[in-house]
């Protein structure tokens, strides 16, 4: 099983999409292993996105990020970062497949509803930024033997 961090940001709140958005993740079949409602800090805006600090584009997004809360989570599941890469689509809405969360629901670059990590660095290094160990909660899904086939791995 992997584990990734996906970002529920405040377009995605104030829209009223947070439920909608967390179930398709768990009707894919993955797990909700940690959750919660925050508000992102510069410093902490900081952290997550160092390595956009000196792009041009990087205070808008901060305001953004920074604007009201969201929610911050981290999904479990087979291949889950890359997996769930595709489900929340292209970073620009407009440029997002139908059937994505961002093609479905967003038509904006940067109110894109949602961030997922890119890889499992970023994701191991995301959820140390927005979770302690203690917050996270690894439980046994009973319908996991109904998701994938013996031997599947």
């Amino acid at each position: 099983m992997e584990r990734t961090l996906v970002l529920l940001k405040p377009d995605c709140l104030q829209r009223g999409l947070l439920g909608r958005v967390l179930a398709r993740f768990e009707d894919k079949g993955f797990q909700i292993v940690a959750l919660k409602l925050m508000q992102v800090t510069a410093e902490l805006a900081r952290r997550h996105y160092a390595e956009h600090l000196r792009k041009k584009w990087y205070p808008e997004l901060e305001a953004f990020i920074t604007s009201g809360p969201l929610v911050a989570a981290i999904v479990e599941g087979p291949d889950a970062i890359r997996v769930v890469r595709q489900m929340v689509g292209d970073t620009n809405g407009l440029d997002a497949a139908p059937g994505t969360i961002r093609g479905d629901y967003s038509c904006s670059r940067q109110m894109n509803l949602v961030h997922a990590a890119d890889g499992p660095d970023a994701a191991r290094r995301e959820i140390e930024i927005f979770f302690d160990q203690r917050e996270i909660h690894a439980y046994e899904l009973t319908i996991r033997r109904w998701l994938r086939a013996a031997g599947e791995d």
